[in-house]
């Protein structure tokens, strides 16, 4: 999650004012760009256990990677993140370290963005005797045995997340994404690029399952993370009738935000409890007495970054359905995405795919493909059928940008990964699950070494 505390302070007094606010972001299409976040789990080499924020932890981090120039942020005298120009470094709930990634123009810059951080991450970690894995689902730990950061939002968030589903605390603590943001053009081109990705969404989770383990043993699913998402906060959370629905727009987006139940405000630097209260009722006045005083955009600003479906709309569009894993498999998640969304003739094409059925069919593959990825059955085949058919329609549109890098690649390369898994090599879910059945020996912890960065 992003840092909250939007200082814009202006009062909240119509719909159509949020949903103009959401409309700023429509940018031309020449001046889209490719953002990309990205989560990992810390692990001590000595003893495998997560590390504490501090002694010689989370905190010691930050602050190694701090010394290149990048600006703290801090919440009560600890720094919890770190920023500089666009990027930002950030903390989930146990500590995972994430990076939220400079707005950049092609695939090639993600990939140097990549491997420019994991070079910062292994510079500050090793020194500590750390190391960093990209995983979906902690592959060992209890959910008691996660620390927790000391940043404020994740305690209102840690009270609350028990009262409305039973794997939030988990969602919190045990699981990392990796996630792109793309741009729109107008509230047309936001409704086609939307209902694209988010009908394609269980298609990614599929695609870049990697999370087998639980607690030491096989979890009897593909992508564990996947499944904690089912039943985390399903108010906020999943794929949203409306997003279908005739008429769909920034207005009706705004309307569905409204009813999504508040965290917090931020008031003079500190958060005020504002958990399971109405939006809607805050808009309208009826806490105005209390410490939260009245609605401004700036609480709206920071009440989006707390709708967790899985395609967020903001001043952009964020993809999320997918695993943390390697940084190759990462950056074929957002060469997926730039792929179908970023090309006229490409986006068509997905959407005359993705429109040959009901958007029912694809909400309903949520649960199946946590626990199955690209083995549940689609149509006459399987859903590695139409994986194969959407990962062509990406390739198509990525020879088409033709954006080359110095040795004249178009961004088309970054799909090798996913071209290979879609023509019959296991997802990297199954190959662990095969590492696990054999040179392992059923020892889960070898995973640590072999997928740190």
């Amino acid at each position: 999650m992003s840092n909250p505390g939007d200082a814009d302070t202006t009062p909240i007094t119509s719909v159509r004012q949020l949903a103009e606010y959401l409309e700023a972001g429509c940018k031309p299409a020449s001046r889209h760009t490719i953002g990309t976040e990205h989560e990992k789990f810390g692990f001590a080499k000595w003893s495998l256990a997560s590390p504490p924020y501090e002694p010689g932890g989370i905190r010691a981090m930050l602050e190694a990677i701090g010394q290149d120039g990048w600006e703290p942020i801090v919440d009560h005298g600890h720094v919890i993140g770190l920023k500089k120009g666009p990027a930002s470094v950030s903390l989930e709930p146990a500590g995972q370290l994430e990076l939220s990634g400079a707005m950049l123009t092609d695939l090639h810059q993600t990939h140097d963005e990549f491997v420019a951080h994991f070079d910062d991450v292994v510079r500050a970690a090793t020194p500590l005797g750390l190391g960093f894995a990209p995983l979906g689902f902690h592959p060992t730990h209890t959910r008691e045995q996660m620390p927790w950061m000391p940043k404020s939002r994740y305690g209102i968030m840690r009270r609350y997340m028990p009262k409305v589903g039973s794997m939030g605390l988990d969602m919190m603590t045990r699981t990392c994404t990796v996630q792109v943001n793309l741009d729109f053009s107008s509230e047309a081109d936001m409704r086609r690029k939307l209902r694209v990705s988010l009908a394609l969404q269980p298609l990614a989770t599929a695609l870049f399952a990697n999370s087998p383990f639980r607690e030491g043993k096989p979890s009897g699913f593909l992508s564990t993370r996947a499944h904690v998402w089912t039943d985390t906060d399903n108010q906020r959370a999943g794929m949203p009738p409306v997003m279908f629905e005739d008429g769909f727009g920034f207005e009706r987006y705004v309307d569905y935000v409204m009813d999504v139940p508040m965290y917090f405000v931020m008031r003079d630097g500190e958060y005020v409890d504002m958990a399971g209260r109405s939006f809607r009722r805050f808009v309208a006045g009826d806490y105005a007495n209390e410490p939260c005083g009245t609605a401004t955009m700036g609480d709206f600003a920071d009440h989006i970054t707390t709708v967790f479906t899985d395609v967020r709309l903001k001043r952009f569009l964020e993809m999320r359905g997918a695993d943390a894993g390697s940084m190759e498999m990462m950056i074929a998640q957002s060469a997926l995405w730039v792929g179908l969304l970023y090309d006229d003739a490409a986006l068509a094409a997905a959407e005359a795919l993705v429109m040959e059925r009901d958007w029912g069919v694809y909400a309903a593959l949520r649960e199946p493909v946590a626990r199955d990825a690209l083995n549940v059955p689609f149509g006459s085949g399987t859903l590695r059928d139409l994986a194969r058919d959407v990962v062509a329609i990406a390739d198509q549109g990525l020879r088409a940008r033709n954006r080359l890098n110095q040795a004249d690649e178009d961004e088309s390369v970054h799909l090798g990964p996913l071209n290979a898994i879609v023509h019959g090599t296991p997802t990297q879910s199954e190959r662990w699950l095969e590492r696990f059945n054999g040179e392992w020996r059923g020892d889960v912890t070898r995973i640590f070494a072999e997928a740190a960065i």
